[in-house]
């Protein structure tokens, strides 16, 4: 029953996300003087429907809670009314196009000042450190992180999310020494650390290497098949800030998580990611659901940085994207001539098959 649970409150989060994105379509529609055929929450067969008298407007609920979409008449250029989709303005077109993934960001700010406030904002807390070794120990012991630190900076660049440190510090050499800014005994402290390993990161997949550099410790535990696992000894901590600073990080949070989104795009294109290294749907649920039921803070978090992805990915140019068909607008705004609409249905269409093959082969890399 708990896994069930925790399934169910992973694709509440998903399906929260997609209407609330739906929705950001459907307000600037709304506001342009778009006509809408339909606004629905989820796929498939209608559970509920109702049909505005006045505007003729569906609004539905479908069986499949994996989804929505918020139909425009004249979107497929089919439509001779004048408020159709596609016979409206280039820029208004732009401006509905860009709210659905708008409104995934605000909703995903929203929640991250939430969580700041609630709980504070969460850094990388050191449990343990893993004892110096070599020729040099007694050096790499004296120039070491401490037991029970809290990592608030490196470089001076703020730690909100491990890739943070890690952009900090590549490139460095083992035995150099960096400066960090932790917590420690409840006041913030400058701190020098030598590096016990290279951080000659070839991606931000790399966290590993980085923990190992910095000299955290680790500790054991069995699987379920007998064999033994060693994790870093971390923890997050929630580090209280003032209202101002707080509000500051919040949206700092988000441009970090967004910047991460793209960065491993761009690490996944030049294959410094492997595909074994994303995730599909049945990832992302099964990921999502683990997350999301081990408490409300995290259940915050993980909603958040779902809701900054969907905002980001959503602008990429790939076709069937909004941000693709924000390209396809561009192109008839500056040209004045739009490219041949059966083209760009077409394009879309490839578009939208190749994301789902792909979605479907990452999850089978997962489990295979």
């Amino acid at each position: 029953m708990n896994a069930i649970g925790s399934v169910a409150l992973a694709i509440l989060i998903l399906l929260v996300m997609v209407t609330v994105h739906e929705f950001g379509h459907y307000l600037a529609g709304k506001a342009l003087s778009f006509k809408i055929n339909e606004f629905a929450i989820g796929f498939g067969p209608k559970l509920f429907k109702h049909k505005s008298k006045r505007t003729g407007e569906i609004f539905s609920v479908r069986l499949l809670p994996l989804g929505g979409f918020c139909a425009f008449a004249g979107e497929d250029g089919k439509d001779e009314d004048n408020d159709a989709f596609d016979k409206k303005s280039p820029w208004k077109r732009i401006l509905v196009l860009i709210a659905g993934p708008l409104m995934n960001y605000l909703l995903a700010l929203f929640i991250i000042i939430i969580s700041i406030f609630a709980f504070g904002v969460m850094s990388f807390k050191v449990n343990s450190v893993a004892p110096a070794e070599g020729e040099n120990a007694n050096i790499y012991a004296q120039y070491s992180l401490s037991e029970g630190d809290i990592i608030l900076r490196a470089e001076g660049r703020r730690a909100l999310l491990s890739t943070d440190i890690l952009i900090a510090l590549r490139g460095k050499k083992q035995g150099e020494r960096v400066n960090l800014t932790v917590l420690r005994d409840g006041a913030e402290s400058e701190i020098s650390v030598m590096l016990r390993r290279d951080c000659d990161f070839e991606s931000l997949t790399e966290v590993a290497k980085l923990w190992h550099a910095l000299g955290v410790g680790t500790y054991a535990v069995e699987d379920g098949e007998g064999a033994t696992v060693r994790y870093f000894d971390l923890s997050a901590e929630g580090v209280k800030l003032p209202f101002f600073q707080a509000l500051s990080d919040s949206f700092l949070y988000s441009f970090r998580i967004a910047g991460t989104i793209f960065r491993i795009v761009g690490e996944l294109l030049t294959g410094h990611i492997g595909l074994t290294a994303m995730g599909g749907p049945v990832t992302t649920i099964k990921l999502t659901s683990e997350i999301a039921s081990t408490g409300i803070r995290n259940f915050l978090e993980i909603a958040a940085y779902i809701g900054v992805n969907l905002a980001v990915f959503n602008l990429l140019p790939i076709p069937s994207l909004d941000g693709s068909k924000v390209i396809f607008c561009l192109i008839e705004w500056i040209f004045k001539k739009p490219v041949p609409r059966k083209i760009e249905a077409i394009i879309h269409a490839v578009g939208f098959i190749l994301i789902i093959s792909f979605a479907v082969l990452v999850d089978i890399l997962q489990f295979v």
